[in-house]
């Protein structure tokens, strides 16, 4: 007689399954054809991208807690910092959701232009800010009031250039990186969009109920951010400045999950689209109930795992530029067979796209 557990893998892999086979709607216009890969060694996950504001770079968090750093003329990457002290056992493992909890797993990354310290979310290890000189990232306290920000499940960020502020995202404060899938399904509405400030080392709240806030990028003028909300599949606008400080609205909905966003130099912002929303899940998700009830039948780590297994088939690597106003501008959708199954950033720059990802083992790199 089968295990429990291979029972319970087999179920949510059906599951899953289910929601392949509705996966695939119509095909969208543009199509990203033959890309650059710059693989990665022995880990995965080049969830976002920065480069140095002197042009050096780029710089991408992994796996396994590090942030490496692309030597172009040498063909290689080297570390360039970390996010947890805790190194043991971290490196050369292809099992790394079971320890990021220890070694860090760095999300968004983005470069202070006038320090050049690069300031990053990491998952467990929350806000953090890495020197010039690289080594051991530093601690941020997330204090605000009333209470301490959960270390739970810090995700995106952006920066003000002209002040150093910092917003970002914190996905949830029940469930950790690790269980994401348990975010979406359950219907968690704990996630928030909170400021740091610079001079004042002040942490503010400015948005609570979010349904998997991810990614976020300012506007040119900086007058507004948009940031995903990713079980919703929809961008939203937050109003900074201007008499409509303050004010949240929806600027786009969207075919499936997204994941980061960066402003184009072109004008507007490139959404990453994770995977497409299926008629299947949709249901799901409309009866939070339904998703719950697969948490309470069956362990959320089972479920995460059996998600993984799907994930290449559920992924379709769809890549949005979007205007200041929500209007696409540009649809671009990894040609069928591509090695990159899914796309979790796109930062584009000197006419290149530099596509990352929370499960491939390396960087894509497409010329426009």
């Amino acid at each position: 007689m089968a295990s429990k557990p291979f029972i319970a893998l087999a179920t949510t892999v059906l599951f899953f399954s289910l929601i392949a086979v509705n996966h695939f709607g119509k095909p969208f216009h543009g199509k990203l054809g033959e890309m650059e890969i710059v693989p990665i060694t022995d880990t995965v996950g080049p969830e976002s991208v920065a480069f140095h504001p002197v042009g050096d770079g780029p710089y991408v968090g992994i796996s396994d807690g590090r942030i490496i750093k692309w030597q172009p003329n040498e063909h290689r990457w080297i570390s360039f910092g970390i996010t947890s002290p805790n190194r043991e056992g971290c490196e050369g493992t292809d099992d790394h959701e079971t320890r990021e909890h220890i070694c860090g797993r760095p999300l968004g990354i983005c470069f202070h232009e006038s320090t050049g310290d690069l300031y990053i979310a990491d998952a467990y290890m929350g806000l953090l800010k890495l020197g010039p000189a690289g080594g051991l990232a530093t601690p941020i306290p997330t204090h605000a009031q009333p209470q301490p920000i959960p270390s739970t499940f810090t995700n995106s960020l952006d920066i003000n250039q002209s002040d150093g502020s910092i917003y970002f995202t914190h996905t949830s404060s029940l469930y950790h990186r690790r269980n994401h899938i348990a975010v979406v399904l359950s219907g968690d509405k704990t996630g928030m969009l909170l400021k740091y400030e610079q001079e004042s080392k002040q942490i503010t709240v400015l948005l609570t109920n979010l349904s998997f806030p991810n990614g976020v990028a300012l506007s040119k003028d900086g007058s507004f951010l948009v940031f995903a909300e990713t079980t919703k599949c929809r961008i939203l606008r937050y109003w900074l400045s201007t008499p409509k400080a303050g004010n949240l609205e929806t600027l786009a909905q969207l075919p499936g999950f997204p994941d980061n966003i960066k402003r184009s130099p072109r004008g507007g912002f490139w959404v990453a689209i994770h995977s497409r929303r299926c008629k299947v899940l949709s249901w799901i998700l409309s009866y939070s109930k339904l998703g719950n009830a697969l948490i309470w039948v069956l362990p959320v780590d089972v479920i995460t795992k059996a998600y993984s297994v799907m994930s290449k088939y559920l992924g379709s690597g769809l890549a949005l530029r979007i205007s200041e106003e929500g209007v696409v501008l540009e649809t671009l959708e990894l040609e069928s067979g591509n090695k990159m199954s899914s796309i979790s950033e796109v930062q584009e720059k000197d006419d290149h796209l530099w596509m990352g990802s929370i499960n491939m083992p390396f960087l894509g790199v497409y010329r426009l």
